[in-house]
């Protein structure tokens, strides 16, 4: 399939799970990372969810990195130049909902792309080669073009993947994973 129809596809199917489905998957996904052995880093990017896009919950993700002390790293997006900074989550961190209804830090301690060791990508779909769907604006592949070449990309996702993705190009940063509720898959 081709990305606009893959968007549509997987907009829809994310609809039609139920919140309890979402929690439920969700908490299955922040499990299912605790199998991989990525802990031994410092710095984790985790995007927020949009919940209503009901995307994955990432509060399990959040706990589990909290709960081994780890730096953890949100961003806002400037959708004047689709750019994105990023900023360690503290206790002091204040959030307000963007126009896209994304969940941002208002301001705080600045950290360099460069810094970061794991990041959590929000997707819409992904393929076997560990291509990647999102909404289409480009914020994960500027982002990710910035990060260090060992950086781990792992993608989150409630379903399984597609064959292949249709007008993946070379400026399309792959994962390293993608984790769902059932499986990690490496590519």
């Amino acid at each position: 399939m081709n990305k606009p129809l893959l968007r549509k596809t997987y907009k829809k199917l994310r609809q039609q799970l139920s919140d309890t489905q979402v929690d439920d998957y969700s908490i299955a996904i922040a499990n299912q990372l605790l199998t991989l052995d990525i802990w031994d880093k410092s710095f984790y990017h985790v995007f927020l969810t949009i919940e209503e896009q009901k995307e994955i919950n990432t509060d399990y993700i959040l706990n589990i990195l909290a709960g081994k002390d780890k730096n953890i790293i949100i961003s806002k997006s400037d959708l004047k130049d689709y750019s994105m900074t990023h900023f360690l989550l503290t206790d002091n961190t204040t959030l307000k909902k963007s126009k896209y209804n994304v969940p941002e830090p208002m301001d705080g301690i600045q950290i360099q792309p460069s810094q970061l060791e794991v990041i959590f990508i929000p997707l819409l779909a992904y393929d076997k080669l560990g291509n990647r769907v999102g909404y289409g604006k480009g914020f994960y592949d500027r982002f990710l073009a910035q990060c260090k070449p060992e950086a781990l990309k792992i993608g989150l996702s409630f379903f399984d993947p597609e064959s292949e993705i249709l007008e993946a190009s070379e400026d399309d940063v792959k994962l390293d994973y993608c984790v769902t509720p059932n499986r990690v898959l490496q590519f």
